[in-house]
């Protein structure tokens, strides 16, 4: 089994900053892809971000490149998704998968085998 727990959501104005963590433990590799999914109010989940078990390959959504940064930390088991310039639009459930590998196809259809159970981001006006 594979656990990921998610912190780091909360209530936060628009333009400013939120650092989400998800660490994994179980029978996970440090080999393994990580990366986050978010769920608006209404809406279908959808992808944002994915790192490479080196952290030398990333793939972000349209939406939040240029303010938001994956990164991982493999000695802690450990993913990070670094959220600058919030807008009100990122409001959502922001969701923690893995995958034994980074495969665009399967990341950007959400197609992955484990889940956190996600944190909560809300982005005042």
């Amino acid at each position: 089994q594979v656990q990921l727990v998610e912190s780091g959501g909360g209530l936060v104005q628009a333009g400013g900053s939120l650092r989400l963590s998800c660490a994994a433990s179980g029978r996970i590799s440090s080999s393994y892809a990580m990366g986050w999914f978010r769920q608006a109010p209404g809406k279908e989940r959808e992808f944002v971000a994915a790192i490479n078990w080196s952290g030398g390959t990333t793939y972000y959504a349209d939406s939040v490149k240029g303010r938001f940064t994956i990164s991982r930390d493999n000695a802690k088991n450990t993913v990070y998704l670094r959220m600058n310039s919030l807008e009100t639009e990122d409001t959502a459930v922001y969701y923690c998968a893995a995958d034994t590998r980074l495969d665009s196809s399967r990341w950007f259809r959400g197609i992955m085998p484990y889940w956190g159970k996600g944190t909560l981001v809300t982005v005042s006006s």
